[in-house]
C-alpha cells in the first residue's frame, strides 16, 4: 500500500479526532483508576495497569475504524500497538510507582502519564501503525472519493473559467 498524502485540514481534523476520542479514553481509564484505587484500595500500579487496558482496548477500536479509517489487517495493527505498549507500560508504571512511592500525588503522575502517552501514542499510530492504510475502510474510501469528485469539479470549472475570460 502506497502512504497517502493527507492536506493540513485532514491532519488537523485527524488529530482532533483523536484527541477527543483519547479524551473518552482518558475518562475510562481515569474512572475506572479511580474505582480500584479509592473503592478496591488497589495500589497504584495493578490499578493503573487494569485502567490503562480498558482504556486501551477502547481507543485502539475506536481511532482504526473513525480517526485513521484503516483497513489493515486488525491483528498486524492490534500486535504493533501491543509493542507499543511493551515499551510504555513498564516504563509509565515504573516512574508511576517510584514518583507516588516518594509522595508524589496519584492523581498528578496519572494525568501526566496520560498526557505523555496521548503525544507519543498518536505519533505512533499515525506514523507507524497506519501509516500506509490511513483512508482504507468504507469511510476512508467514501472520503478520498467525495474529495476526488471535488477535485475534478474544480479542474471542470477552471477551463470553463479560463475559456469565458478569452470571449
Amino acid at each position: 500500500m502506497e502512504e497517502l498524502k493527507l492536506s493540513k485540514v485532514q491532519n488537523a481534523v485527524q488529530f482532533i479526532k483523536f484527541a477527543l476520542f483519547s479524551i473518552s479514553a482518558g475518562v475510562i481509564q481515569f474512572g475506572s483508576f479511580t474505582l480500584l484505587h479509592e473503592l478496591a484500595r488497589f495500589t497504584y500500579w495493578p490499578a493503573y495497569l487494569i485502567a490503562l487496558v480498558l482504556s486501551v482496548v477502547y481507543n485502539f477500536t475506536i481511532n482504526r475504524q473513525y480517526t485513521f479509517k484503516s483497513a489493515v489487517n486488525y491483528p498486524k495493527a492490534m500486535f504493533k500497538v501491543f509493542a507499543y505498549y511493551c515499551v510504555f507500560t513498564p516504563l509509565s508504571t515504573w516512574w508511576g510507582d517510584q514518583l507516588t512511592g516518594i509522595g508524589w500525588n496519584y492523581y498528578v503522575v496519572l494525568i501526566g502519564t496520560m498526557l505523555i502517552n496521548f503525544i507519543t501514542e498518536f505519533l505512533f499510530c499515525r506514523f507507524v501503525v497506519y501509516r500506509k492504510s490511513i483512508n482504507t475502510n468504507k469511510l476512508g474510501v467514501k472520503e478520498r472519493e467525495t474529495i476526488e469528485r471535488k477535485r475534478q469539479n474544480i479542474e471542470i470549472r477552471r477551463p470553463e473559467a479560463e475559456a469565458e475570460g478569452n470571449e
